[in-house]
């Protein structure tokens, strides 16, 4: 018998160990590794801030997961040349070993950040953010803030101001960020369309912001400027994990460097999907942050850890072609996707609909269903 294990399970963590399974069976061994007991869906900080829906919903034990060994602890050290973790002190040595811990989260590396604004992108800051934003009178100035790039789910800061804008009307909503537009991997004619809705909204974008300090009550930014707030709601600077970069697969302030089409790392049999890695596109962009595409990465890895382990030549491969939901308000959401190893990247941006919102809550009830049974 052989043992695969998993480091991670967020959304591509979780997606290809239910993968693995359904590939593999119980002729093999498949171990889920993270520091939680529950499985969070991401795309419900939003509703939780905004007083929608409950995190609660898209929560589960991972130990639901049929045929999977789940266990909890956290990952000391990882050991690439002998596929091995370390979990609270515990040494686990696998055959295939699939990296997928996400993108930590770095407020300090902004002056102020954590003591004046709240982590819009943290769940379990998502009880507060609501309360706050509950708070926020008649004329009140929210602001969203992109702190660094890049962050997972490149959306969403959009979407979150969209339906806070739709719940607080007569609050003062502006998003700002570091890039030139609002989606730079879709290009200026495609973003206009994101743009439109925004400012039929009244939400202010504010491109080309970065954050130098948060003092209270606003924020300076590098060119000199400032923008005032009484509720700032941050996407913070995101890193590799330390225990990535002091295993030497990627450097500090960087991220872990894969085949971008089979997802290998430079040691045998280790694999790296999601927030942690990095995908140079054709037009020197990197690949974006996002689920869907962790569970795409997580699927051709499962495909090819099965076929190794069946003792066949692997032949999956990442296509690059995927799509996430921006929810506008007024029961509609847009589609941001496309074929993104194409060259150049082919994205698109498709106008809001009630029938993408249904598609965005399918999505989550179909991927809640499979992995964690009914």
């Amino acid at each position: 018998m052989a043992r695969v294990i998993i480091a991670g399970a967020g959304f591509g963590g979780t997606s290809t160990a239910v993968a693995l399974r359904d590939r593999i069976g119980p002729a093999h061994e498949i171990i889920l590794v993270d520091r939680r007991e529950t499985f969070v869906m991401g795309l419900r900080k939003t509703w939780a801030i905004v007083g929608e829906s409950p995190l609660l919903h898209g929560t589960r034990r991972l130990d639901a997961i049929a045929g999977v060994v789940t266990r909890r602890g956290t990952i000391e050290s990882i050991e690439t040349d002998a596929r091995a973790i370390v979990v609270d002190g515990h040494r686990l040595e696998a055959d295939a070993l699939v990296l997928a811990l996400g993108a930590d989260h770095a407020p300090d590396s902004i002056p102020g950040l954590a003591e004046h604004g709240i982590d819009a992108w943290d769940p379990d800051e998502a009880d507060r953010a609501h309360a706050a934003l509950a708070d926020v009178e008649a004329g009140g100035r929210l602001l969203i803030g992109v702190f660094g790039t890049p962050y997972p789910c490149p959306p969403g800061p959009y979407e979150l101001a969209l339906l806070a804008k739709e719940r607080h009307p007569d609050a003062e909503v502006a998003v700002f960020a570091p890039m030139p537009i609002t989606l730079p991997i879709a290009g200026p004619a495609e973003c206009s369309k994101l743009d439109a809705e925004l400012a039929e909204a009244g939400v202010e974008f504010l491109p080309g912001r970065q954050a130098s300090e948060v003092i209270p009550g606003s924020v300076r930014f590098a060119d000199g400027s400032e923008r005032g707030f009484d509720l700032l709601l941050a996407v913070p600077p995101h890193r590799a994990p330390s225990v990535l970069v002091d295993a030497g697969l990627a450097s500090p302030g960087g991220w872990v460097k894969v085949d971008p089409r089979t997802l290998e790392t430079a040691a045998a049999d280790v694999y790296a999907i999601g927030d942690a890695t990095a995908i140079m596109l054709a037009n020197g962009m990197p690949l974006p942050k996002a689920g869907l595409l962790a569970e795409l990465e997580g699927a051709v890895v499962a495909a090819r850890i099965a076929d190794r382990l069946a003792g066949v030549e692997p032949t999956a491969t990442f296509d690059g072609e995927a799509f996430c939901f921006i929810e506008t308000g007024g029961g509609r959401a847009m589609m941001v996707g496309g074929r993104f190893l194409d060259d150049p990247p082919d994205v698109q941006v498709t106008p809001p609909s009630a029938e993408l919102r249904e598609r965005k809550l399918a999505f989550e009830r179909e991927r809640l269903t499979r992995w964690f049974g009914a």
